[in-house]
């Protein structure tokens, strides 16, 4: 599986930008799928995550109610709308797929290259 992440760029505080995750491969449809974010010398953390049927998503506290992901199996992408941004949401983006949905990027098995996200005050 690869994964192909875009729709990072310069956003002011209190905007939007709109994340994609695009899968090639094979389908991904039987995978959960993750959005993980990485500032400079930190870890990589757990940002929003959806099951493979879509059913269920799951989001870390800081971006709850700014943040909605979701899935379109059909079309083997997985997005991710950012509301509200602020500026400690500044970091490089990354997608992820897995077995099953967790918090924890080691469960996942396949990553994309990352996309910058860069929130201006």
């Amino acid at each position: 599986v690869q994964l192909q992440a875009s729709g990072g760029g310069l956003a002011q505080a209190g905007g939007s930008l709109r994340l994609s995750c695009a899968a090639s491969g094979r389908t991904v449809s039987s995978y959960a799928m993750g959005w993980f974010r990485q500032g400079p010398g930190k870890d990589r953390d757990f940002v929003a995550g959806i099951s493979s049927n879509g059913g269920i998503t799951r989001y870390t506290d800081s971006v709850k109610g700014r943040f909605t992901i979701a899935r379109d199996n059909a079309k083997n992408t997985v997005t991710l709308q950012m509301n509200s941004l602020k500026p400690e949401d500044t970091a490089v983006y990354y997608c992820g797929a897995g077995p099953l949905l967790s918090t924890t990027s080691l469960r996942y098995t396949y990553w994309g290259q990352g996309t910058q996200v860069t929130v201006s005050s």
